[in-house]
This record gives C-alpha cells, sequence and structure tokens, in this order.
C-alpha cells in the first residue's frame, strides 16, 4: 500500500519504504544535499583561520576495555575560537568517536555516524559489528575527501569495546578513509606527536581503567605544553579535559567532576616535576 503524504505532518513515501539499513545511502538516494560530501565545494581552498580547528584526542587500551580523551581547545589560526568544545562522543553503547579538524564538519559527522549506527540496528535488528563500524567511518571520510583537500579536513579516532574479542581496539584514519588500527594506542590532531611520545613512554600493557585515564591525561598536559593548539587542564574556568571509556559493560563518560579531580591531582605533581612522570633507561 502506497504512504499518504497528502497531509500535514506525514512522512514521504521514502521513509515508509523498506530499503538499505545504511542511513547514509538512504540519504544519498532520496536528500542527497544533506550529506556533506554532496554539498557545492568553494573555489579555492579555505584558509586554516576561516573556521574552527579541533585538535588533540588520544586513545589507550586497558584491562578489560579502551579510553579516549580530549582537550577542549578549537582555534582559528593563532586565535583560540572556543575553550570548551567537547570532541569525545559516544558513537554507540560500546564505542567512542572522537574528532580533530574541522570543527563544525567533525561534529556534524560524528552526529551522522552515530545516526548511521543507530539506523542499522533498527532496520536489522542487530548492531553492526565492530570492523563494521570501523568500515563504515572509513567510507563516511572518503565521501568528503572533496572538502578535505579544500582545507576542511576531519580526522576522526574510532575505539571501543569488541565483544567478540572482548577486548578494547583503537582505530585511526586518514583524509582519504584509509583506517589504521592501532596496537595499545593512537593520537590524532595538531598535538598528537607529542601526546603519543608522552603514551608511548608511560603505556603498558594490563594497565587499569583508573591508570589509563591518568595516562592520557598527562598525555594531553604534555600535548598542551608543546602546541598552542592544544587546551590543557584550566583550573579558573573549570575545564577540563572530554574523556570516556568503554568496557564490557558499555560506555560511560567520566563526569566532569572526577576528570577535575584526577586533573588537579596531576597538576599538583607537576609543581614539583614540571616534566612528568619519567620513564627507566632499562
Amino acid at each position: 500500500m502506497a504512504a499518504y503524504t497528502e497531509g500535514p505532518g506525514r512522512f514521504p513515501a521514502a521513509y515508509l519504504t523498506p530499503g538499505t539499513s545504511s542511513f547514509t545511502e538512504f540519504l544519498a538516494a532520496h536528500a542527497p544535499g544533506l550529506l556533506p560530501g554532496s554539498r557545492q565545494l568553494p573555489s579555492a581552498p579555505v584558509a586554516p583561520e576561516a573556521a574552527p580547528h579541533g585538535t588533540t584526542i588520544v586513545a589507550a587500551t586497558f584491562a578489560g576495555g579502551v579510553v579516549m580523551a580530549g582537550d577542549r581547545r578549537a582555534t582559528m589560526g593563532n586565535v583560540i575560537a572556543q575553550r570548551d568544545i567537547e570532541k569525545v562522543h559516544a558513537a554507540d553503547e560500546y564505542s567512542l568517536i572522537g574528532m580533530a579538524g574541522t570543527a563544525g564538519l567533525g561534529i556534524e559527522m560524528i552526529r551522522l555516524f552515530q545516526l548511521e549506527l543507530e539506523h542499522y540496528e533498527k532496520i536489522e535488528g542487530a548492531g553492526l559489528s565492530f570492523d563494521g563500524k570501523a568500515n563504515r567511518l572509513s567510507s563516511m571520510i572518503r565521501d568528503s575527501l572533496g572538502m578535505a583537500l579544500q582545507g576542511l579536513a576531519v580526522v576522526p579516532i574510532f575505539a571501543g569495546y569488541d565483544e567478540h574479542r572482548a577486548a578494547g581496539r583503537v582505530f585511526t584514519y586518514d583524509v582519504t578513509g584509509g583506517r589504521s588500527e592501532e596496537a595499545g594506542f593512537a593520537g590524532t590532531g595538531s598535538g598528537s606527536v607529542f601526546a603519543r611520545g608522552a603514551l608511548k613512554k608511560l603505556y603498558r600493557e594490563g594497565m587499569s581503567a583508573d591508570e589509563a585515564v591518568t595516562m592520557t591525561i598527562q598525555a594531553l598536559y604534555d600535548a598542551a605544553d608543546d602546541d598552542s593548539a592544544t587546551g590543557g587542564p584550566d583550573i579558573g574556568r573549570k575545564i577540563f579535559p572530554t574523556i570516556g571509556l568503554v568496557t564490557a559493560d558499555g560506555v560511560r563518560m567520566m563526569p566532569e567532576a572526577e576528570v577535575a579531580a584526577k586533573a588537579r591531582d596531576i597538576l599538583d605533581h607537576r609543581m614539583e616535576r614540571p616534566d612528568g612522570p619519567q620513564a627507566p633507561l632499562l
């Protein structure tokens, strides 16, 4: 029976017709203008200062799960555009996504990815596998390659708990949609080179969740220490990193009070040792 579409508030027939389990494929068929990759591109590359950019995201596995943390700063060139942006979000019940790059497009990509996973589960009656989620995100990034080549790039990091492997996993991406599974830890964004250096010295297998959270905050602090686009803990404004954990029990976004207590403890120790904890030589 054809869908009734004449009265006000009625869905068009396309919304009531069985079809693909991919929300982005549905949009491409019925409303392509809503997809970021389908929009008209600027005639020339966009200057870095023209749009706010998010910076540093880190993720690391621990015994029984994975943690992801992001700083809160967005910049436009040499100007701080926003001090409290949230770059780490729950993608679904068992995964997290964080973004670096053009802030507005990054948040839009995260919301579209959340809808993609929710739509698939409603249509199929079961969630995507962890590798399936990683592949879908790769396809969404590839669809936005034209915008990335014009200077509006988004580079996310994807992490979560794989129920089939009973372990945490982390994926990083490039602007072409190429994905790589990282062993242990990863980072993306302008401060990631400094954050990864800290993670490389502090990470060890079998860490507890609390140790992993401490390590990621230390890494973000080191990134902020050397990268002007990365924001460290701001005691005066009470702005602290956004941190999420995923275990067999699902996603848990750490309350701000918990993150603040951990960050203050780290800052107290940095007063005595500004460069942070040091790894043994051997």
